[in-house]
C-alpha cells in the first residue's frame, strides 16, 4: 500500500519539479526590471538596520527581514530563485486545497496547472519583487481554511491560518483585504474559531506595529502615502490616461486574459453551486479583486492575490470534470496567451543571452572597478540591486531606487533627510553634505525598463561636484570616485 501511494503521487511530484525547473529557467531569462531595485536593497539593509527608521521601504516590512540571509553576488539572483520556489509551492498548495474541497486528482491537477499557466503568476514568480511570498502564504492559508470549513481543523489550525494571513499582509498590504474578508466570515460562522484566528494573527501584526513605532512618520509615508501619491504624480505628467477608469478596466481584462484566469472568472460566475465552501471561496476571490484594483494604475502582479482562491474554486466547477469541446478549445487559447510572454522571453534569451547571468557578470565587473579605485563606504545609485555583488554597502538614502528620486515635492528637504530619502531636487545638497563612498550610474535604461534620464541627472550632479568618472568596460555602468 505504501509503495502504491508513492507511485500515485509520482506524477504530481514530477510535475512540481518540472514547474520549478521551468520557473528557474525563466528567472534567468526574464528581462531585468527596475522595480526589483528596492526589494534587493531592503533585504540587504535590513541585515544591519531597522526598516523605515534607517532606510525607506515602500511596502509592509516582512519580506526584507526574511530575505536578508541572501547576500553578496547572489543577493539579486537569489531573490528571483527564491520567488521561483515560492511560485512552485503556491501551485502545489492550490492543488492540495483543491483536493481538500473534494476535487478528484485529475481535476485538482488541471486547476493547479491552469493556475501555473497564468502570466500573472509566471511574471511574479520570476522577478525579485514582493508578490510571491504573500501569495504563497495566502495559498497555504487557503488550504487550511478549506479544512476548517469542513470541520476537520481546530484551534491550532485557526491560529496557523491567522498567522499566515497576517504574515501575508505584513509582506504586502493588499493582502489585508482577503485577510479582513475571511475574518468577517469567521464572525458569521464560528466553526472557523475567530478568537484563535486573531491570536494566531498577533505575532506578524506585532512585528508591523514595532516597525511603525520605530519610525511612525516614515512608516506612514512609505507604506500609506507614497504608493498613492507617487504614481498619480508620475503618470499625470505624461500618461494620465493610465489612471482613467476605462484604462484600468482594460488593463484588468488584459492581464486576466493572459492565461485562463479570465475564463475561470466567467465559469465561476456561471456556476450555480452555492454552499459553505463556494461562498467562502467567492468572498476571497472578490476581496482579492478589490485589493488588486485599488492601486492605480493596474499592473498584472496586483492580480495575483485573487488567483489562488479562483483556481481552487475552478476545481469545483462541473465543467472541469467533463469539459465540453468549446471549453477545451477556449482553455487552450487562453493557456497559449498566458505562456506567450514567458516563451518570448526564453526566445530572446536564447538569442542574446540570459539577462540574469549578464547582471551577475556586470556586478563582478563593477566590483573589480571599485577595487581598482579603492572604493570604501556606501554606494549611491538608482540601481541598488547591483551593489551587493560589489561587496560594498548600499547608501540607505537610495534604498528606494529610482522611485522616490523621480518624485517632486512629496516631502520637504528636512523630511527627506529625516526619512533617509533623496529626490532629484535635493540630491546635490545631500551628496555634498554627506558624500557616499562612490556613485554609480547606468543601471537605469531600456535593459531594466527604467528611465535613463534619471541616471543622467545623477551623473550630472556627480560631475558638477568634481567626482571622477570611470566607464566600467563591457557594462552599462559609470563609476564616480570621490573628488580629490
Amino acid at each position: 500500500m505504501v509503495i502504491a501511494a508513492r507511485r500515485s503521487s509520482l506524477p504530481e511530484l514530477s510535475a512540481l519539479l518540472g514547474l520549478f525547473a521551468f520557473l528557474v529557467l525563466l528567472a534567468f531569462a526574464r528581462p531585468l526590471d527596475h522595480d526589483e531595485s528596492q526589494y534587493v536593497a531592503a533585504a540587504q539593509l535590513a541585515r544591519h538596520g531597522i526598516i523605515y527608521r534607517d532606510f525607506a521601504y515602500l511596502q509592509t516590512p516582512l519580506q526584507p527581514l526574511l530575505f536578508g540571509f541572501l547576500s553578496g553576488a547572489w543577493a539579486f539572483p537569489g531573490i528571483r530563485l527564491l520567488n521561483a520556489l515560492l511560485g512552485a509551492a503556491s501551485v502545489a498548495l492550490v492543488y492540495a486545497a483543491s483536493r481538500s474541497v473534494g476535487a478528484g486528482r485529475r481535476t485538482a491537477f488541471l486547476a493547479a496547472g491552469l493556475f501555473a499557466c497564468c502570466d500573472i503568476l509566471l511574471f511574479s514568480a520570476t522577478v525579485a519583487r514582493n508578490d510571491m511570498l504573500p501569495a504563497c502564504l495566502l495559498s497555504g492559508a487557503l488550504w487550511l481554511m478549506v479544512r476548517q470549513a469542513q470541520g476537520s481543523g481546530g484551534r491550532t489550525t485557526a491560529m496557523v491560518i491567522g498567522a499566515l494571513l497576517s504574515a501575508a499582509t505584513a509582506a504586502k498590504l493588499s493582502y489585508a483585504m482577503p485577510a479582513l474578508a475571511y475574518g468577517g466570515l469567521t464572525l458569521i460562522d464560528r466553526r472557523h474559531r475567530p478568537v484563535w484566528l486573531m491570536i494566531g494573527a498577533l505575532p506578524p501584526a506585532a512585528f508591523v506595529a514595532f516597525s511603525w513605532l520605530a519610525a511612525p512618520d516614515a512608516f506612514a509615508f512609505d507604506v500609506l502615502r507614497f504608493p498613492t501619491a507617487a504614481p498619480e504624480q508620475f503618470y499625470a505628467a505624461g500618461r494620465a490616461w493610465k489612471l482613467a477608469l476605462w484604462a484600468r478596466a482594460l488593463d484588468l481584462l488584459k492581464f486576466l486574459a493572459l492565461g485562463p484566469a479570465l475564463l475561470a472568472v466567467a465559469m465561476a460566475i456561471k456556476e450555480r453551486r452555492r454552499d459553505r465552501l463556494t461562498i467562502m471561496l467567492d468572498v476571497m476571490i472578490v476581496a482579492g479583486l478589490v485589493a488588486a484594483i485599488l492601486p492605480a494604475p493596474t499592473w498584472r502582479q496586483y492580480l495575483l492575490v485573487m488567483l489562488p482562491p479562483l483556481f481552487v474554486r475552478a476545481s469545483l466547477l462541473a465543467a472541469m470534470v467533463r469539459p465540453p469541446r468549446w471549453l477545451r478549445a477556449s482553455t487552450a487559447i487562453f493557456v497559449a496567451a498566458g505562456l506567450a510572454p514567458s516563451l518570448l522571453a526564453l526566445v530572446a534569451a536564447a538569442r542574446s543571452g540570459l539577462p540574469l547571468l549578464g547582471a551577475i557578470d556586470d556586478g563582478r565587473a563593477l566590483r573589480v572597478a571599485m577595487d581598482r579605485q579603492h572604493v570604501a563606504g556606501p554606494v549611491a545609485t538608482l540601481s541598488p540591486q547591483f551593489v551587493p555583488a560589489t561587496g560594498r554597502p548600499i547608501d540607505p538614502r537610495f534604498a528606494a531606487g529610482p522611485f522616490f528620486f523621480r518624485s517632486t515635492g512629496l516631502l520637504s528637504a528636512a523630511d527627506e533627510r529625516r526619512f533617509a530619502l533623496v529626490s532629484r531636487e535635493t540630491a546635490a545638497g545631500q551628496l555634498a553634505a554627506q558624500p557616499p563612498g562612490a556613485i554609480v550610474t547606468g543601471g537605469e535604461g531600456p535593459w531594466t525598463s527604467g528611465d535613463a534620464a534619471l541616471d543622467t541627472a545623477l551623473g550630472d550632479i556627480a560631475r558638477a561636484q568634481g567626482w571622477q568618472a570611470t566607464r566600467v568596460s563591457d557594462t552599462p555602468f559609470t563609476l564616480y570616485s570621490r573628488p580629490r
